[in-house]
């Protein structure tokens, strides 16, 4: 089974024999199996050199980099030659249909807000108040389908993340100041932790786009 690796501190990413070789900046070496990398996350200041991201393209292992604050900067996606013409015009088609941009959208936030309710409802069956949350969002989550543009699905989707969100003052231990969300740039810890988890799962789904014929 392939494996996802995250590469925190500074140092180099080069070529060595059949795996690729992680060198910090103390001179400790790691060897990185080929075989068994499925993407790259580098977070520190790393020097990758061209051998070493031809071999990468070679294998079809993306390699996604972050800034010092750890906010997606781009990746690095082999040259693939893969992509299916019929699937492309199936994509476009889609695109351009409101009817079926409305259901995939619909469906991505019912299962969006469907981890949502499981990750309230861990929590709640630990003594944490979200009986209020839960319903709300369980309420919100029910009218998605009835969406009948992309505006108004908008519309739910922000009220059901308004209401997460408020919630997460009654999960966390430690006492923080989030009111509201705050991107650009994020003013407290909670805030800084969405934009961390979103750059990390933004790269993430490039990643499972790439190993499919989608674009």
């Amino acid at each position: 089974m392939k494996e996802s690796y995250y590469l925190f501190s500074n140092g180099t990413l080069s070529r060595k024999n059949n795996n690729i070789r992680f060198k910090n900046e103390n001179g400790e070496t790691t060897d990185l199996k080929s075989e068994v990398i499925k993407d790259i996350y580098i977070f520190g200041e790393i020097t990758v050199n061209t051998t070493c991201l031809n071999y990468l393209g070679k294998l079809n292992i993306p390699v996604h980099f972050f800034n010092y604050y750890g906010v997606y900067s781009g990746s690095f996606f082999p040259k693939d030659n893969k992509i299916s013409g019929e699937l492309l015009v199936e994509q476009v088609t889609a695109y351009l249909s409101k009817e079926k941009r409305l259901k995939i959208a619909s469906e991505i936030l019912l299962g969006a807000t469907h981890n949502i309710l499981r990750n309230l409802k861990y929590y709640s069956s630990r003594n944490k108040n979200l009986e209020k949350e839960i319903l709300a969002i369980t309420n919100l989550r029910a009218s998605l389908p009835n969406s009948k543009n992309i505006k108004e699905l908008m519309g739910i989707e922000g009220n059901i993340r308004k209401v997460y969100y408020g919630s997460w003052k009654k999960i966390f231990v430690k006492e923080t100041h989030f009111d509201k969300r705050i991107k650009n740039p994020p003013t407290d810890m909670i805030n800084s932790l969405i934009s961390y988890l979103n750059s990390l799962m933004y790269a993430t789904i490039l990643s499972e786009i790439y190993s499919t014929q989608l674009i």
